[in-house]
């Protein structure tokens, strides 16, 4: 078992459902993505450099992939509480999958970039 298996195993239902469907969209649309554990949360490496986090909180989960996708994206993120790189949702108000590929993919041009 790995370390986000462990992390994901104290998590309740139904945060665990979505944050399990945040994880598998991530590795889907970035395959040769390390998984680790960053600042306690889990979340993924690409080619070496951070990509994107996510943890789940009392009231809420985020997604942590950075300040620019979060700016580019603000629109789309209207009805999410948003801050400096950080998107926080709810299990009532889910981050759609079209999205989470937009920041994943704004996420890797970062890297890219670098």
């Amino acid at each position: 078992m790995s370390v986000v298996d462990e992390y994901l195993e104290k998590v309740p239902v139904p945060a665990r459902t979505e944050l399990t469907r945040i994880r598998n969209l991530i590795k889907a649309y970035v395959p040769d993505a390390e998984e680790v554990i960053t600042y306690g949360m889990p979340g993924f490496k690409y080619k070496g450099k951070y990509l994107i986090a996510y943890a789940a909180f009392k009231n809420h989960m985020s997604l942590f992939p950075g300040a620019k996708p979060v700016g580019v994206l603000k629109d789309a993120l209207k009805d999410h509480v948003t801050g400096k790189g950080t998107i926080q949702f709810t299990i009532d108000w889910p981050l759609s999958d079209t999205v989470i590929q937009d920041i994943v993919h704004l996420s890797m041009a970062r890297v890219d970039s670098k």
